[in-house]
Formats: structure tokens, sequence, C-alpha cells
């Protein structure tokens, strides 16, 4: 199949049978007018919306109402004219004409769910194992037939549990109870993939190069089989639309390693899907594209049109401000893999239920990482540890069988391993499965406990009592591990009867024990650290992990940069090139209205000081894409340079 196009749009247009007038406004020069000011060469286009419409003349559909002519194929003529990729859009899982129409069709979530369709203006799940998709098929089948697209974008696809008539009916023929929740989530799964062996079928039948893809707006770590159905990986992750600045690359961070293309999707909008008249101003929109390059991943930014069919120009403008940039660079971003140290083993990848999402314990240690500047890889079960230098299982990751013996031997050929919480204990026990340099002796019975690092680790406020909120664990250190830190209780629980200040009980001096410990190969931290940043976001939680990673890595850490907090930095690896490829980016970003992430003023940076471990002297250092030397020195098998300025993003490329 052709690679992807780097500079994507993803039009919405999901437009009420009560509007008139639909694509009245079109015009194919307009339309071009506008890819062109955007920098685009690829945009989804639409067959059909959450409202069910098709925007064509159809057999298998209705036309919209208010459509008199073939929107769809003017928008794929007029991209055929100036060479833009045009990807069809077909909305899945949500139909509210054959909702209204057909209510059997309907998912039901729970044994006493029901739908209103009176008092709430919101679409209506429709369920995979009733005759709706027989309809969808053919609608698939029609818009392959007539347009035969380069690619199928389908939406609110993924695996559900559903109680409808024909689910509980199919459920009992195949010898399940619909009563056990194992049971119901086992059928989900199967009327999932018959649902995307349909959906290949269909597309296949006219094209065998046709890119699909099923979007969830999630990609369940540890599920390569259910990523397996798309032909490649779309990311949605709008960071003003509730994911947040830090929720793409731990995505990115995961699917960079599934062997697959994938694409970073934001979108224009102030808020999120469905906004009109919402913009980004439009350094948001070039920190996010940047960021998606740095992360080895294509872009695609979020449009909706108007019922109307004209694209709105200051849209495209602004997108074309942050493709403009992201054009340039293309040629540092093509093929590049990642350099990493360190894997942290996703507690979503070892969570059996498909439907959990996503977790403060990946969040948290993903956090960390970033802000620390470390390299990392979100991984799954099924990663080979071998190429990593530490291995970290955040919080909640119990260990037994064919992961336990993977990572012994990881261990055993040199590898190190850093647990937190009650990670590195037996699944079936609470004794660690690994040697840690600790006994577990069970969960601390109090809440919140408190950390006093010892000597060897620096916190910027010294050796003190430090508050710890999230659940502490009680552990005694062996003769083979030093302490690193120490657990100390309150002098009791806060509780009516008893209860000390504000918040909760004092430290009591007298009631320190060993808290955190480390070996030559291990390290243990005795409290559940992720989920408390993510919670709480303590600078010391921070410390303590820095630490403890620097105790176990240094000096084999690859990558050091001098990025403040908010900063990220990333190693990429252009094997045909023979090039290594160093993005630094930063952006300021500030909470407004509801607690939302935004980007606004620039800020940047100057003087940023790099070490990278190197085999041998580069042939050349130079920044990009601007092409210019950058001083750099060599010694010791540590290459050092500064950069001068990075003013949202800057790459240094090195020559090898």
């Amino acid at each position: 199949m052709k690679k992807m196009p780097f500079r994507q749009v993803h039009l919405d247009f999901h437009t009420s049978g009560a509007i008139d007038g639909i694509g009245s406004r079109f015009d194919k020069k307009q339309f071009q007018e506008a890819l062109i000011a955007g920098h685009v060469n690829s945009i989804t286009v639409f067959s059909k919306c959450h409202h069910g419409w098709a925007y064509h003349p159809s057999k298998a559909n209705d036309m919209h109402p208010g459509l008199s002519f073939d929107l769809l194929g003017a928008q794929l003529e007029a991209c055929r004219e100036i060479g833009v990729n045009a990807p069809v859009y077909i909305s899945a899982g949500l139909d509210e004409k054959a909702a209204v129409c057909h209510p059997e069709w309907l998912n039901v979530s729970s044994p006493n769910a029901g739908h209103d369709f009176v008092n709430a203006a919101h679409y209506h799940l429709l369920c995979y194992n009733t005759p709706y998709l027989d309809t969808l098929i053919a609608q698939i089948e029609e818009v392959m037939e007539r347009y035969n697209p380069s690619g199928i974008f389908l939406d609110i696809s993924n695996v559900r549990t559903c109680y409808c008539s024909h689910c509980l009916r199919s459920m009992r023929e195949k010898g399940l109870d619909p009563r056990n929740a194992a049971d119901v989530l086992s059928h989900g799964e199967m009327v999932y993939a018959n649902y995307c062996k349909r959906v290949e079928e269909a597309v296949r039948k006219y094209n065998s190069e046709t890119k699909i893809f099923h979007n969830a707006g999630n990609i369940k770590r540890g599920r390569r089989d259910i990523a397996g159905y798309n032909t490649h990986l779309e990311l949605e992750s709008l960071p003003t639309g509730g994911w947040g600045y830090d929720h793409f690359p731990l995505s990115a961070s995961y699917v960079r390693n599934l062997g697959m293309e994938y694409l970073g999707m934001t979108g224009k909008f102030h808020t999120t899907w469905g906004e009109f008249g919402g913009f980004k101003h439009p350094n948001a929109l070039k920190y996010e594209t940047a960021l998606s390059a740095a992360f080895g991943a294509k872009c695609s930014i979020g449009d909706q049109m108007h019922p109307g069919g004209e694209l709105n120009m200051s849209t495209y403008r602004l997108i074309g401000k942050a493709y403009e940039d992201l054009e340039t660079i293309e040629p540092w971003c093509v093929d590049a893999k990642a350099v990493t140290d360190i894997a942290v083993l996703s507690l979503e990848a070892c969570q059996s239920d498909v439907l959990v999402r996503n977790n403060n314990s990946d969040t948290g240690v993903c956090r960390m990482l970033l802000e620390c500047k470390y390299l990392f890889d979100l991984v799954d079960t099924e990663n080979s540890f071998d190429s990593y230098k530490l291995l970290i299982l955040p919080d909640h990751i119990r260990l037994g069988g064919k992961l336990l013996e993977k990572i012994k031997k990881y261990l055993a050929d040199g590898g190190r391993v850093l647990a937190t919480g009650e990670s590195g204990l037996y699944i079936d026990r609470d004794e660690f499965a690994l040697d840690f340099g600790a006994e577990f002796q069970g969960p601390s019975e109090f809440k919140p406990t408190y950390m006093k690092p010892a000597s060897q680790l620096e916190l910027v406020n010294g050796v003190t009592e430090y508050v710890m909120y999230e659940q502490g664990y009680n552990i005694e250190a062996k003769d083979n591990a030093a302490v690193c830190a120490y657990l100390a209780i309150p002098y009791f629980n806060r509780a009516a009867e008893h209860f000390s200040s504000h918040q909760h009980t004092p430290n009591n001096p007298d009631s320190e024990r060993d808290g955190a410990v480390i070996t030559s190969n291990t390290a243990y931290i005795a409290w559940n650290i992720f989920d408390d940043y993510v919670g709480k976001g303590s600078l010391h939680l921070k410390e303590l992990f820095r630490g403890i990673v620097e105790l176990l890595l240094s000096p084999d850490v690859t990558l050091r940069t001098a990025l403040p907090d908010r900063g990220v930095t990333t190693l990429m690896e252009q094997t045909a090139e023979n090039r290594l490829v160093h993005h630094l980016l930063f952006a300021y970003t500030c909470l407004r209205g509801d607690r939302r992430e935004v980007i606004e003023d620039t800020i940047p940076l100057y003087n940023i000081k790099v070490e990278l471990q190197l085999d041998k002297a580069p042939k050349r250092v130079y920044l990009a894409p601007q092409d210019e030397d950058l001083s750099h020195t060599y010694s010791g098998g540590v290459l050092k340079y500064t950069v001068p300025v990075v003013d949202i993003h800057q790459i240094v490329v090195i020559d090898k």
C-alpha cells in the first residue's frame, strides 16, 4: 500500500435533515483554494454522517433531503484535479435516521437500559449484531463501487456489550450466559470481529489497496488483534477537547512499536468536535503538528464544514500556518524510528477487560518520563524487552506465567527493572516474584503516609518527610539492597473520633521503616506513585522517581537535555539516511475556561545544552530545516552541542 500523506484534514459534516440548502455554496475552485492555502495533501470527505444521511445519490441509503447534487463526487473530483488524497468517511456506529426508524437495531448497554428520544439531543448507538450491519455493508459497497476511494474511515466502531434481543438470542445459541459479564463481553468481541471481517470483504471486493480504519477514539494497548483490523492507525487526541497535551505522546509511544503507519489527529477547534466558530491560535497547531512529527506520526487536523458546503478560509489559513512548517521538515520525518532507553509495561495492556481505557498508572509514569526527558516506549506483553536498558512496572502489574519468565530472562541477560506499588508481586499472593532486595509485608494500614529520602537522593527541599496520598506498602530491606527512602506513618488515620488539623495527621517521628530499595539491577518504590502524580502532581514524587532511575541507569542514559519540565524531546533514527534526528519542543500552556489547556503565546528558549551518547564522532551536526551547521564537541563517546533557540520546535540532525 502507498504511504500515508503527512498533512491531512479530517472533515466532519454531521448535518441535520432539518437544514436546507446543503452544499448550495460549494464551489470547486474555492474548495481547492482552501486546501492549497492549508498546505493539505489529504482530506477525508464524507459519504454518510452521524445523522444517517448520504451526501451523494444512493440506493443503499437516503440522500440528505436538503441536497440536490453529488457533493461527495464533487469533492473527490476537486481533490483529484490538484493531487490531494481523499479517503471517504462513513459513520458506522451512529445513524440517527436508522435509530429512529429501527429502534430494534439499537445497542442496549445493560439489561435495564432505555433510549430517550424525547428529552435529550444526542445520537443513539447501533448494534452490529442486527440487520443494521447488512445496511451498513451495502452502503460501504456502494461507495467502493461508485467512487473507489483511497481509504474508508469508519467512525464510532469498537467492541461493545449489548443486551438487545438479537444479542440475547445469539448468546444463548452460542451457549453464553447473558447474566455473566465475561460472556457478554466475549460475545461483543465476536460481534465486532464479524463486523470487521464483513467490512474487509466489502472493501476488498473492489480494491485491494484501499486503506481501512475503524475509529474508536482509543487504540487499546495490549490488543494487537483489534489494532490489526486496520491498515493504519489514527490517534485521536484533541488536547483542548479533554485529552490534554500529554495524551498524544502516551498513545504514540505505544503504537509506534506495532509496525503500522500512524497519524496524530488533533483539531482546529478551541474545544472539540462539533464546534462551529471555534479556533485555536496558530501557535497551538504548530506545536501539535510538530509533536506528531517528533513521535514519528503523520498529521491530521479536524475541521467541520458548514452545511452550505463552503470551506472556511480562516480555518485553512490557520491550518496552513502549521502545515507550511511541517512541509519544510518532512524530509527528516520519513520512516523515522524512535531511539529509546526505557520500556514501560502498560497497565492497560495487562488488563483483560477490553473496555478499560486509560488509567492513572500509565498516564503518570509517561508524564514523569516526558518531564524528566527520558527516551521511552510504552509496551505490551508481546514486545521484546531485550533492547531496553530499563523496564518499568507501574503501580499495579502483578506477575506470573510467561510474563514472569520473560522478565526473569530479561534480568538474567543484563536488564534492569523498576517496580512501584503492588507491581512485581505474584498474581496470586502478596510476595515479590522478583528479587527486589526486600520482603513484602502487605499494604500499610495508614493513608496517607510519608516519604523521607535517604541521603543519596537529592530533592530540592532536602531530607524531610513528604506526604504520599496514595497507598503505601510495608517492606523490609535485605542485605543485598540499599535503602533509598523511608516510609513514615501518621499518628493515626483521620476519623471522626480522632483527627488533627485540616487535612491529615502529621507523621510520627518514631515510625520510619524502609520505603524504597535498590539492588544492582532492580529497584522498588513502596507507593503507587504514578496514581499519586496524576491526582496530586507533587514534585517530590517525580524527584524520588528520577533519583532512583538515575541510580539504576546512569551513566547509560542516551540523551540529556536542559529543556524545562514542559519541554518535550525525542530522538529518531532514519536508517536509510544513516542519521539521527533530535526533536526539541516547548510551548507555554495555560488553563482557561473549564480548565482547558491552551497554547497562545510562544516563549523562545535559548542555549539549550544537549549531551548524546554516540559510538563515533558524527560527520555533521546541523539545524533543520535551516541547514545551518551547529558547533559541537565529541569526546569519550559523548556528543555535546548547544541549541541556540527553540521557538516551539527545533530539529538537530546528526549525520553518522
